[in-house]
């Protein structure tokens, strides 16, 4: 017998809908990430075919601030509003 993955309640269709909801969201997460880190870190002539050591540190910098602020309003977010603690 195979097991049901799907949580109670929710038919094949609607766990489809959700996944691809869910699928939508993080490209659509993702691009922005990407967009506004290159924006921000990436000097607009390009003088090499590479990132330069500071292109690369602010990146990283961008990337991981960006992650932490997305997760604290994920818990906002699920606590109906409320401040992590």
């Amino acid at each position: 017998m195979a097991a049901n993955n799907t949580p109670a309640g929710i038919n094949k269709e609607q766990a489809f809908g959700m996944a691809e909801t869910e699928m939508e969201y993080r490209v659509e997460l993702f691009n922005r990430l990407t967009q506004t880190c290159f924006n921000k870190c990436v000097d607009k002539r390009y003088k090499e075919s590479e990132l330069n050591m500071g292109e690369n540190t602010c990146i990283d910098r961008c990337v991981s601030k960006y992650w932490q602020v997305n997760g604290i309003i994920g818990q906002m977010l699920n606590a109906g509003g409320q401040p992590p603690m």
